[in-house]
């Protein structure tokens, strides 16, 4: 595999990064869902979120802003 990044090869980071101000939707190992706008990650995918809906085994739980461990994450969608 090449270091050099082609037109056709996008790397995973990217995808995210091209995602930011965007709904996401994240899955995480132990079943919690969240909804929100992707504000920010870092190179571990640690994600920030704002306006987040989070749906679990308590309910639906509304959070103006949310920091997700990438550890955690199965999951990531743009909506």
């Amino acid at each position: 595999m090449s270091d050099i990044n082609t037109d056709s090869e996008i790397l995973p980071l990217e995808l995210v990064d091209k995602a930011i101000g965007s709904q996401v939707r994240i899955l995480l190992i132990n079943d919690r869902e969240f909804e929100g706008t992707l504000v920010g990650f870092d190179e571990f995918v640690n994600v920030i979120l704002s306006d987040v809906t989070e749906t679990g085994p308590e309910g639906t739980i509304h959070r103006d802003e949310m920091l997700l461990t990438g550890t955690t994450i199965a999951m990531f969608v743009t909506v």
